[in-house]
């Protein structure tokens, strides 16, 4: 299990927001914006060592500011938010580790292999990582696209991410239901995970204290990473002290310090 930080850009800002309020018209609930550029952040994760992570551009007017993260820590960020294959291999070549896709594999909603495989080809299948962010719906965990305002056909079980893990490199999963609103993951959703995933996986959505890390751990069987956003104290939360994180991931994981 490891710790991947996540920078968040809405309209070149550094945000954290409730993710089910992202619309195409009107402003989305903010629980934070900071007044510090996206560099910041970069240095700050490249400092600690904490590779792959994810900066996710929310919708237009955030190119540059992922440019400039990207810039900062080259080869440290995987980078999502209206990639497809026409521009997977521009953000490569800017210094992103891996690139994450999720609207373009729908047509309407509808999974399309025909696209998985263009986006395959046009970034190897070794740099993708597939958002396969969910929602509860009927009692299955369904796929959300465009900006998770958009129902897909594609649940969340075993046969789906058995069936997509030749494909790509990773997944990345919200909990749509509970992102960004303090209230504690869904535990649910991370114990699936943890018995059905083929590939390496990063959980993200509700994580607020050190006792939700822990569940992260224990029900994800140390096989499911994890991302904290608003309840971050380097993005405006009081639930959880960025250093604190650190040494939960220490203990967890020791470093090497020799003999």
């Amino acid at each position: 299990m490891r710790f991947r930080p996540c920078i968040d850009l809405h309209r070149g800002t550094v945000k954290q927001i409730v993710g089910s309020t992202l619309r195409d018209d009107g402003e989305p609930a903010t629980n934070f914006a900071s007044d510090k550029p996206p560099s910041h952040f970069a240095a700050l994760f490249q400092r600690d060592g904490l590779t792959d992570g994810h900066v996710i551009m929310l919708g237009p007017g955030n190119e540059e500011a992922a440019k400039q993260t990207l810039a900062t820590f080259p080869g440290g960020f995987q980078i999502g938010g209206g990639i497809d294959p026409a521009n997977a291999g521009t953000w490569l070549n800017r210094g992103a580790s891996r690139v994450i896709v999720t609207s373009f594999l729908f047509e309407n909603g509808v999974f399309s292999w025909s696209n998985l495989r263009q986006m395959a080809d046009a970034a190897g299948a070794d740099r993708l990582v597939l958002d396969m962010s969910c929602s509860r719906r009927d009692g299955n965990y369904r796929v959300m696209a465009r900006r998770w305002q958009t129902e897909t056909d594609l649940d969340i079980d075993e046969a789906t991410l058995t069936a997509l893990a030749p494909h790509c490199a990773e997944f990345l999963i919200h909990a749509v239901d509970v992102e960004g609103k303090n209230d504690g993951p869904d535990l649910q959703l991370i114990e699936l995970l943890g018995r059905i995933t083929a590939r390496p996986t990063t959980y993200a959505g509700g994580i607020r204290s050190e006792e939700d890390i822990a569940d992260v751990h224990r029900l994800g069987r140390e096989r499911i990473d994890f991302t904290v956003g608003s309840a971050l104290d380097i993005f405006g939360g009081t639930g959880l002290c960025y250093d604190e994180v650190l040494k939960v991931m220490d203990r967890i994981h020791p470093k090497n310090t020799g003999p």
